[in-house]
């Protein structure tokens, strides 16, 4: 197994890509530490992960808060001992509106909750992967950080800065035995997030939600959306030692869209 022996905090991991990538992590060894918003969704993939056979705890949080970030990295230490793995996942989209009518408060939660949840959580957990010498950090980004779409200023903003700050953690922590690298993922359509933008921008185009979708995917080479499963696996490779002569990077699993 990949991950055997290792503890793995995964944020969002209540649904969609979190979620596939706690389900996975844990099949291959790892005991996985949830979080997110909803207690409900972390207590049903906790069961679903124990019913397989796996390690899982979880504690809900609004890791837009410094002090729920401080928390779930102490809860996340307190029941597997340490942190190997961490997974920045969690977010939202934010309002689907032009850049003069994006509000302020929302513009600044949508950055609180994807860039500035990861830059607390790295900072909190890196002290300890130094001393070991040993961890890995995985930034979830997106497709929206390398390529233009309207009406999502804050959430393309937030990925591309996640993509900064992954190179700039990655050159300090390099030579302290720790690698940090980050995913582009295009559209996962299962996803209530994408299905919820997908249903916005329709209405703001004025045409059916399966022909918004159509569209959309016919930019893609693969002509089709990724699943959740396929980012899941390539989280894997980024967190085990299969991929150890890589850091820094940003790989895209977006069916052939952004080419750097």
């Amino acid at each position: 197994m990949e991950l055997q022996n290792r503890v793995a905090l995964i944020t969002g991991s209540g649904r969609g890509i979190g979620r596939a990538i706690a389900q996975l992590f844990a099949k291959e060894g790892a005991a996985v530490f949830l979080t997110a918003r909803t207690e409900k969704e972390l207590a049903a993939v906790s069961l679903e992960i124990s019913g397989s056979g796996g390690r899982a705890a979880y504690t809900s949080a609004d890791l837009s808060e410094e002090a729920d970030c401080v928390r779930v990295v102490a809860a996340a230490r307190e029941k597997f001992g340490r942190i190997d793995i961490v997974v920045n996942n969690a977010g939202h989209y934010g309002p689907v509106v032009p850049v003069e009518d994006y509000p302020l408060a929302e513009f600044d939660r949508v950055i609180a909750v994807h860039l500035r949840a990861a830059f607390l959580l790295s900072k909190l957990v890196l002290p300890e992967m130094y001393v070991r010498k040993s961890g890995v950090i995985l930034n979830i980004s997106s497709l929206s950080a390398k390529a233009a779409y309207a009406w999502g200023s804050a959430y393309a903003a937030a990925k591309a800065g996640m993509l900064g700050l992954t190179r700039v953690t990655a050159a300090e922590a390099a030579r302290k035995g720790v690698r940090v690298n980050a995913i582009c993922p295009g559209p996962v359509t299962e996803t209530r997030m994408s299905k919820e933008l997908g249903a916005d921008l329709a209405k703001k185009l004025g045409v059916s939600a399966e022909d918004q979708l159509a569209g959309f995917l016919n930019g893609i080479l693969q002509g089709r959306g990724q699943t959740a499963e396929e980012i899941a696996r390539a989280a894997l490779f980024l967190c085990s030692d299969q991929s150890s002569a890589m850091t820094g990077q940003s790989i895209n699993v977006d069916g052939g869209v952004a080419f750097s």
